[in-house]
């Protein structure tokens, strides 16, 4: 039955084309813009779209930057205080970006925890201040 249907679209499409119902198109030869926007809900779609022709990015996109950002900023700090901050910060945005976009558990972002980075950082008690502290 569908095929039915996509072969009385073709013919109307191709009579269509040859009545020279689609010469005066605007943006006739130019490439189409195909930016996908199926992920954003339709009551976004409008106001993303605006933010896009202003130069401005989603608060999404904004904040996996940030993140981005802090994540590098991470591997050269070297003071064990400043980084337990900065990753207090990064777990703060990675909760706030899951909490505004709807998506399924297992796609969330995960958050950073300070004890398993000075594990990986292998520090000795000498380094960690006495003993690792298990700050969370």
């Amino acid at each position: 039955m569908l095929d039915g249907f996509h072969k009385i679209v073709e013919q109307r499409i191709q009579e269509a084309l040859e009545r020279g119902d689609f010469d005066d198109l605007p943006g006739r030869g130019r490439p189409l813009n195909l930016s996908d926007d199926a992920r954003v809900p339709e009551e976004l779609r409008l106001a993303y779209k605006i933010l896009k022709n202003a130069n401005c990015h989603p608060p999404e996109l904004e904040l996996k930057k940030e993140i981005i950002q802090i994540e590098d900023m991470l591997a050269g700090i070297q003071d064990e205080k400043e980084k337990y901050r900065q990753i207090k910060k990064l777990n703060f945005l990675v909760t706030k970006l899951n909490m505004i976009r709807p998506t399924r558990v297992e796609f969330e972002e995960q958050q950073r925890y300070f004890s398993k980075i000075v594990d990986r950082m292998s520090v000795s008690p000498d380094k960690a201040g006495g003993g690792r502290r298990d700050e969370r």
